[in-house]
């Protein structure tokens, strides 16, 4: 599909990472593009590698199926790197983004020969500096609408704030929290 941005998710059930596919869904269709977020379904229970799928477009999207050759991948857990062929059917023009304190060259022998961009960043660390407890989801999500560019950071910045308040509305050191993780992810993303 001309114009689609397909987007594969991995993560372990609880680290958020169905979260931020729908989150990315959400916010990019308030832009008025096209978007399909969804997760695919197993026996998950917390833990367990996950996977969760975005599509983004400027047109209709008329494919309702899983994501078998994505342009982004965004690894939530490192660990998964062994675990799960993160790079199968990822398009070398494209990129995959990792939650890691290591380089790209420490990282890239686990990615099975994978050619195109590499991204990583510090999500753990980012989210504990924020928020005080491990969520990278939001990180996460920051750092793929930088690299992918399927909107504009003050337009997501501005929709992520309307959407924290409604799910958070009780919490606001949450909300704010987890504003400054999105806005320290979009600067420390690294190629």
């Amino acid at each position: 599909m001309k114009n689609t941005i397909e987007i594969r998710w991995h993560g372990r059930g609880g680290q958020g990472a169905k979260t931020a596919a729908l989150l990315l869904a959400d916010v990019a269709f308030k832009t008025g593009k096209y978007v399909q977020g969804f997760p695919e379904y197993g026996p998950e229970r917390m833990g367990a590698p996950i996977t969760a799928y975005n599509r983004i477009s400027n047109e209709p999207i008329r494919v309702h199926s899983n994501i078998y050759t994505p342009q982004y991948v965004i690894v939530v857990d490192e660990s998964l790197l062994d675990a799960v062929d993160v790079t199968a059917g990822l398009r070398e023009d494209g990129a995959i983004i990792i939650n890691t304190p290591k380089s790209v060259e420490e990282i890239t022998p686990h990615l099975n020969g994978y050619k195109g961009k590499v991204y990583t960043l510090d999500a753990r660390e980012i989210s504990m500096q924020t928020l005080g407890k491990n969520f990278p989801n939001s990180p996460m999500l920051a750092a793929i609408v930088a690299v992918s560019g399927v909107m504009e950071e003050e337009d997501f910045l501005a929709d992520m704030q309307v959407e924290y308040q409604h799910k958070f509305a009780k919490k606001p050191e949450v909300i704010e929290g987890n504003m400054n993780a999105l806005r320290l992810a979009f600067r420390e993303v690294t190629k």
